[in-house]
């Protein structure tokens, strides 16, 4: 396990396993949410967005959880490991609200500084979650589908095939190199 590529649509639970996958592998975790917003919530342009993706999908070692799907195919071409978390709608938006409601005021740590949660963003964040609901799992169902055979498939569809799937990864895998 180098390059890990994690999908899943908003509150599934990316930047959550990413993040224990980085500390259980000793990878480097990368979150969509880092090259997609700069501090104080200021979007990057598409051209941006696309270039910090490709600079990350080009190095040896990484996790990388998340969207862009502009770059999938390319980071999918690197990637040994596909990971579709598939979670209910219902359990998405509940997630999406406890993390808004108890980290509000505050930056997640799968984004940039000051980014802080806001109760204001939830309706329209809301609105995205609705609309995209049914196309975003089509294509991510058609990403794992053409997926290279060289690159594993793990599909987590509850909270036991997470905990089994990390067990099955230990902290035995070997590491990147640090600096």
């Amino acid at each position: 396990m180098q390059r890990v590529m994690i999908v899943g649509q908003p509150g599934s639970g990316k930047s959550t396993l990413a993040r224990e996958l980085g500390q259980r592998t000793g990878l480097p975790v990368v979150h969509i949410d880092t090259i997609h917003w700069q501090p104080g919530w200021i979007e990057r342009s598409r051209d941006e967005k696309t270039q910090l993706c490709l600079d990350v999908e080009a190095q040896d070692f990484w996790i990388f959880e998340g969207g862009h799907s502009a770059t999938w195919d390319n980071r999918m071409a690197r990637a040994d490991l596909l990971i579709w978390i598939d979670r209910s709608a219902t359990l998405r938006f509940l997630r999406v609200l406890r993390r808004t409601l108890l980290q509000r005021g505050q930056s997640r740590p799968d984004l940039p500084e000051n980014c802080p949660e806001r109760l204001a963003n939830l309706p329209e964040f809301f609105k995205f979650m609705w609309r995209t609901k049914k196309s975003a799992r089509e294509k991510m169902q058609q990403l794992v589908a053409t997926a290279p055979t060289a690159c594993r498939v793990v599909c987590l569809r509850s909270n036991r095939d997470t905990g089994t799937f990390l067990a099955s990864v230990g902290h035995s895998t070997a590491q990147a190199p640090r600096d």
